[in-house]
């Protein structure tokens, strides 16, 4: 696979990559091999690949692993994707938007996802089993998942990947790797799957979490009341209550630790 060899395609098939849909495809053959090395893939494994594009990384991992599957949104390249990869017994390739259409069981993810569901991908793979993900993420959005409390690009995924994840930012991929160039350089990404005991209710600590940090300025008293009220319909009065007695309410939301947000969750259940 080279940058020739995409353009030759691009123009074969009449296809311009669409920026919107976070279309930049990788032109250096040696980032399959460390991603696939960073994965420890074995004959065994089930790889999702998500956002295949011309299947040049599908066709390198169903050499080294018992099954791939490549989810292609863009139906266009899921004609030439057909095309390409015919012939290969051990791929499936799913026609949809992975984050909506049924994926099968599956162990390892190593991908270059579009970089526009980036949360949105993680948000969805913290809610599956699954043993590590290898992903290229832009290097902006790779620092926010490993920020440091208090930082400006600590946020509510940080901690959600806490809880989820143990991640490693790995090699940098510069931009000049991809065609069309994105606007900024890139980084592998490596997630173990873990699972951390924190809240009782998940979907709570999830809504709180999100919502708290829309005001990281703020202490956690005066950010949690509006969340109470709007999000849970508690009533004035019993909002009174429980932001007096909760943990960590004269702090900022921002300098809590991971661990204290599955704290304060649980104490809204007491």
């Amino acid at each position: 696979m080279s940058f020739s060899e995409t353009k030759y395609l691009l123009q074969k098939h009449q296809i311009l990559p669409n920026k919107l849909l976070g279309q930049n495809f990788m032109v250096a053959p040696s980032a399959f091999e460390k991603m696939s090395d960073y994965a420890s893939l074995q004959e065994t494994d089930t790889v999702l690949d998500v956002g295949s594009g011309f299947g040049f990384l599908t066709r390198y991992l169903s050499e080294r692993c018992r099954k791939v599957l490549a989810v292609e949104k863009d139906k266009r390249f899921v004609s030439v994707l057909r095309e390409q990869l015919s012939g290969l017994n051990n791929v499936q390739i799913i026609d949809g938007d992975v984050l909506t259409v049924p994926i099968p069981t599956f162990n390892k993810v190593v991908s270059f996802p579009p970089y526009q569901i980036s949360s949105h991908l993680l948000l969805w793979l913290y809610d599956r089993t699954f043993e590590c993900a290898v992903l290229v993420f832009q290097k902006e959005f790779a620092n926010r998942l490993i920020a440091s409390v208090g930082t400006e690009d600590y946020s509510w995924l940080t901690v959600l990947t806490h809880y989820n994840a143990q991640i490693e930012l790995l090699d940098a991929m510069p931009k000049h790797m991809f065609f069309p160039q994105p606007e900024v350089d890139s980084v592998i990404v490596r997630l173990t799957k873990r699972n951390l005991l924190f809240a009782k209710n998940q979907i709570l600590f999830k809504q709180m979490l999100r919502y708290l940090f829309t005001g990281r300025n703020k202490k956690v008293a005066n950010a949690l009341a509006p969340f109470l009220k709007s999000k849970l319909g508690i009533s004035a009065e019993k909002i009174e209550r429980i932001v007096t007695s909760i943990p960590f309410r004269d702090k900022r939301v921002r300098t809590l630790f991971p661990e204290d947000f599955g704290t304060l969750a649980n104490a809204l259940l007491t």
